[in-house]
């Protein structure tokens, strides 16, 4: 297997809503930071590009068609596109680096979710038979799982309340999180309950924005001198749709994921989790078997910015 270095990332501030901006104005910017970082000119300097977003979110069929404009339409390159966070971007890019088509790879993520009904949209990516047409927001769902723990003795609201409480703590020194703030758990503990038994806190926030990364082998990264980090594992694991047959307070995905990587097989210093809700960290953590010595999300994580998707791969940026 090859190995594949990181070579440059940049993301934008997550906004609340980033106003007349469209999603090539979010875009062009953090091209233009990673084509700087990397010495190169434009995607035309690259084998391959693939990009993250959705639809729904837009509100038209092939709306990333849109983003395209934010590389220069003309003259063509191998493009292509996930509906999905930009982190499965990344995934197809290496792919295609391993199979011997592509010495290097552009991946841009980007998500305007301020003009619509965000936790509405996400209900549509559930079975379209049972579950979909009742329109079960993600807000609800979490609550749902929150309460499973809560109710089994795995965790305390006051475990919940900490996990939001370093995440915020950590976000001070992100200059592009949107939640930040020295709060202690006591504090958010006396916070009204949202959606029971979940705080508003305990919920990630909507963000607009986009993140860029540019990926490439070994060869390459030399030929360009420039520092990186190399990607030693990928795992890709799914769970049933069907949420009666899960046990909403576990992640096997995340088992068997940490497993085939071997993340069990030595210390890990920093972990990045996609935790969008405060419950949700816990059940990573355990299901990663990381220790208390691990630092989780220094940048503060989602729930201190969640832009739909690019937040995948700006855990890895």
């Amino acid at each position: 297997m090859r190995d594949v270095a990181i070579v440059a990332f940049a993301q934008s501030n997550c906004q609340r809503d980033a106003g007349a901006q469209n999603e090539v104005e979010l875009i062009m910017p953090v091209l233009t930071e990673v084509f700087k970082q990397t010495g190169i000119k434009s995607a035309q300097d690259v084998d391959f590009t693939c990009s993250g977003s959705c639809d729904y979110q837009q509100g038209a069929a092939f709306a990333f068609v849109a983003g395209v404009d934010a590389l220069g339409a003309v003259p063509p390159i191998k493009e292509s596109h996930v509906e999905m966070d930009a982190a499965w971007a990344l995934y197809e890019a290496w792919l295609k680096i391993q199979m011997g088509h592509a010495e290097s790879a552009l991946l841009y993520g980007f998500g305007k979710s301020s003009p619509g009904e965000l936790p509405i949209v996400l209900s549509q990516q559930l079975d379209p038979y049972y579950l979909a047409p009742l329109w079960v927001d993600t807000i609800a769902f979490a609550a749902m799982q929150a309460r499973t723990m809560l109710d089994s003795g795995e965790i305390t609201e006051a475990d919940m309340a900490e996990v939001v409480a370093r995440s915020r703590n950590n976000a001070l020194a992100n200059p592009h999180a949107q939640l930040k703030g020295d709060q202690t758990a006591a504090d958010l503990l006396k916070e009204a309950t949202y959606v029971s038994p979940l705080r508003l806190h305990d919920c990630c926030p909507i963000s607009d924005g986009a993140c860029a990364m540019i990926i490439c082998t070994i060869e390459k990264a030399e030929e360009w001198g420039k520092p990186y980090a190399i990607i030693k594992g990928i795992d890709h694991r799914i769970e049933t749709h069907h949420i009666g047959s899960r046990d909403l307070s576990r992640s096997v995905s995340t088992e068997i994921a940490g497993e085939a990587v071997g993340v069990k097989n030595g210390k890990v210093d920093v972990a990045e989790l996609y935790a969008p809700f405060s419950h949700q960290e816990i059940i990573l953590k355990k299901a990663l078997g990381l220790g208390d010595d691990t630092v989780i999300n220094p940048s503060g994580g989602v729930l201190a910015g969640n832009v739909m998707m690019a937040s995948g791969l700006s855990r890895i940026g």
